[in-house]
């Protein structure tokens, strides 16, 4: 994935897409940058979710972690 650094908002008119993973596929939370967006398809209980590396695992739109890192 390419790094990309902005100094402002970032504004997109079609929307972005997350990678795509479920639980079992989650990479380590140390493979990405910490503020890191993926969408885990089946990361709450079964129902998809987006997660942000918090540095320590992978938390769900829900205050959760939606695996172990």
């Amino acid at each position: 994935m390419a790094n990309t650094t902005f100094s402002g908002p970032v504004i997109s008119e079609n929307g972005f897409v997350a990678p795509t993973y479920t639980v079992a596929t989650v990479p380590t939370v140390g493979s990405y940058a910490i503020g890191t967006i993926i969408y885990v398809s089946d990361g709450l209980a079964g129902a998809p979710t987006l997660a942000v590396n918090d540095g320590s695992d992978w938390i769900s739109a829900a205050g959760t972690a939606v695996a172990d890192s």
